[in-house]
Order: structure tokens, then sequence, then C-alpha cells
């Protein structure tokens, strides 16, 4: 029961994603970072298969990395969220991923942006967006609350009504999200809304 939405601010871009490690009717862990700093201004937030999620991400964050070692500059967000686009599509012929991506990065030219990109390689810049079934709430929230220029008290505010309104109506919800934001800068984590904390495993 993924959850990974985001939105676009004032300067600034959110993404948001459920911290739970599960497989099958089995919780592995509560505290899985489920969005990975790609570099310095990007941000990738992604939902699908857990082995997929891990190997792909982690395969964009390298190639992104090989390109600013070999060229000096980065890549810009756009650029980066349509080569990612370009891998799904190409590994879809072949070996498809389950994965769902929101790319959220900071550009000094064009500010902050956030790309959709979905397991079929369908790519979208988009204010606002959401994946897993934790969807059917965020977007419904954020559609009633978003607005163009928010500022950031007001984004972590709607971020709080969407993680509520998770919680609230989902009947296998998960109990913890965590937040990062992407602005002048750089990529950070912002915070953690925690309902659950994994227990230490004793020793033998």
């Amino acid at each position: 029961m993924e959850c990974v939405f985001g939105l676009v601010g004032n300067g600034f871009a959110i993404v948001v994603a459920d911290t739970s490690a599960v497989h099958s009717i089995l919780v592995h862990k509560s505290n899985e970072d489920k969005i990975m700093v790609l570099d310095s201004h990007k941000l990738i937030a992604a939902s699908g298969e857990s082995g997929d999620r891990v190997q792909f991400t982690e395969y964009i964050q390298k190639n992104v990395a090989l390109y600013q070692f070999r060229n000096g500059i980065p890549l810009t967000t756009a650029a980066a969220s349509n080569f990612t686009r370009g891998e799904l599509a190409t590994a879809l012929r072949k070996n498809p991923y389950m994965v769902n991506i929101l790319l959220a990065g900071y550009d000094k030219e064009r500010g902050p942006s956030l790309y959709y990109i979905d397991y079929i390689a369908t790519l979208h810049k988009v204010d606002k967006g959401a994946f897993g079934y934790g969807s059917y709430f965020s977007l419904s929230m954020m559609d009633r609350h978003y607005h163009s220029g928010m500022t950031v008290e007001e984004a972590i505010d709607l971020v709080d009504k969407c993680i509520m309104e998770i919680r609230s109506r989902l009947v296998v919800a998960p109990p913890n999200f965590v937040i990062k934001i992407v602005d002048k800068d750089g990529a950070r984590e912002y915070a953690w809304r925690k309902s659950v904390k994994d227990s230490a495993v004793a020793s033998a």
C-alpha cells in the first residue's frame, strides 16, 4: 500500500513517501527511505516492486553522476527526467521495471519543477502528483487545497492533511512518512511523520 506524492511551491518542490517495506502480508520494516537524492538539486521518489525500485533509482543516480563527471556540468531537471523516461522506455521492450517515479529538482534558470514518470514510461511535468493507493486521497486533498505560489508552511500543512487523510481512510495505511524538499539551497530531508518506531532486535 505505497504512497508517494509531491507538489511545487514558490521557489521549492516537496516530495513525500511512505517508509514501509512490505512483502505480501508482512511488514519488514517501517523506516525505508524511498526518496533518493540524485544530485545536489534533484530528488527522485519511487514506488513499486522493491527490487526494481532500488536497482533502477540507483542506476539513474549513478548515470546522472557519470554525466556530470564526464561533462563538468549537471543535467537539468528536465534532462534528467527525460533520461529516466528513456531508460524506462528501453526496458519496457525487454525486461520492464515496475517502478513509478516523481522527480523533483531546482534549476537556477527555471526554478523548481516536478515530473511524473510511470512504469510504462509516460512523462509529464506537473504541479502536483501522486502514486500508489494513497494517491486516491492525496490527489483529492491537493485538488481542494493546492494553489500556485504556496509557501513552505502552506505546503507542509497540505502534506500533513494528505498524510492524515491517508492514515484515516486507507484500510492498511502506512504509519510513517518522510518529507524531502529541494530549493535554491539544495535537496535535503525536511521531516519525518512517524506513528510507529522500528523496535531494536534483541541480540541472542
